[in-house]
């Protein structure tokens, strides 16, 4: 058997072991595109009338959402400018489990929503693309181990499709359907031509995928760009000094404190600190529609003194080219880094790669069934 033979049996292998997988993963990838966008034009309760007067401070709205969920814990509060409702995230993994987000007046501290995350469409969504609906343990493993898998498809898929010669060469660049009527040739051409296009992009949505799939294989990647700073993201610590009291307020100071040093963007989230020994934790992120450039800042609870950390969370201006790219991984594996064209042309590349292992199938099942 020679080599591209081998090569061949492998491809076929590979991509009958993993086709389901990867069409569910592609085909939830296309429907999760534009979960934003969709969410941002459905649901009302996300936007609230801009009125002349202040917006409440993070301590009234903790106030007003604790009143109403006590035994809940306040994750953060998120602002998303004069026109939006206020983020109050109660999150907990443990002993109970939950997330749910209430949707609050910024000017008067009403409750307008308050959604489950763990429920509706695209959360159900999610779950498969990340876990196929498995449990987590299971369907992460399972997705992650075929996504690698995935890379070796492609660049074997690759291998067989690069022409030996001029005249070959013609026909793996684009469809000659009028030259046959034969509807396995031109299942061939779809899968042979198809795959050829969005080779590049589907190994860089596997890579990005890898990054959440396998811890090995995100320290790997971020060393290979020059890495040096920890992917663990782990809160610096508050230091208690005796006589020294926690600032009236630090929760508020620290918002105005974001506000004043942000002034343009798009949203700020300040988190309430989990324990005495916690920092205040905040974030402000300049554009909207990505989450790479978010500038994240730690002060202490007692003092206000910024606490420096050295994971890749941290000051915006203090990352280098390997934690931008971590940074962005989020961002460029769902297009979002080019903005809506990007989500678009995700959308349908993700759409063809859906298609790569039905046509693929349906080459194996013609070739057993000749008649």
């Amino acid at each position: 058997m020679n080599v591209k033979k081998s090569i061949r049996l492998v491809h076929l292998w590979l991509g009958l072991s993993t086709g389901i997988i990867v069409f569910i993963v592609a085909i939830t990838g296309c429907l999760y595109a534009f979960q934003e966008e969709i969410k941002s034009s459905t649901e009302a309760y996300r936007y609230v009338q801009k009125e002349n007067k202040p917006q409440l401070l993070p301590s009234e709205i903790e106030e007003m959402v604790t009143e109403k969920f006590p035994n809940e814990h306040l994750h953060a509060i998120h602002y998303h400018g004069a026109e939006k409702a206020v983020e109050a995230i109660f999150f907990q993994n443990e002993p109970t489990e939950y997330y749910f987000i209430c949707y609050v007046n910024p000017y008067s501290g009403k409750v307008i929503a308050t959604v489950n995350q763990y429920e509706g469409f695209f959360h159900w969504v999610l779950n498969g693309h990340f876990y196929l609906w498995l449990p987590h343990e299971i369907g992460q493993t399972v997705v992650a181990t075929s996504t690698l898998l995935f890379v070796f498809l492609i660049l074997s898929g690759f291998i067989l499709w690069y022409p030996k010669n001029k005249r070959v060469a013609k026909q793996r660049f684009w469809f000659k359907w009028k030259e046959t009527t034969k509807w396995k040739r031109k299942n061939y051409d779809l899968h042979n031509i198809t795959g050829f296009y969005v080779l590049s992009i589907a190994l860089i949505f596997a890579l990005t995928g890898l990054v959440w799939g396998f811890q090995w294989f995100a320290f790997s990647y971020h060393k290979a760009f020059g890495g040096e700073s920890s992917l663990v993201y782990e809160e610096p610590k508050s230091e208690v000094q005796v006589g020294l009291q926690q600032p009236i307020n630090a929760l508020d100071s620290t918002y105005l404190y974001m506000r004043k040093a942000y002034p343009n963007v798009s949203s700020i989230e300040v988190h309430p600190p989990e324990s005495d020994l916690s920092p205040i934790a905040a974030n402000a992120n300049v554009d909207e529609d990505t989450y790479w450039k978010i500038d994240y800042r730690y002060f202490d609870q007692y003092s206000m003194k910024e606490l420096q950390v050295n994971h890749i969370y941290g000051r915006f201006d203090k990352a280098d080219i390997a934690d931008k790219v971590l940074r962005m991984n989020y961002d460029i594996h769902t297009g979002g880094i080019l903005g809506l064209p990007g989500k678009i042309f995700a959308f349908l590349i993700s759409l063809l790669i859906a298609s790569m292992p039905i046509t693929g199938f349906l080459i194996w099942w013609g070739r057993k069934n000749k008649n």
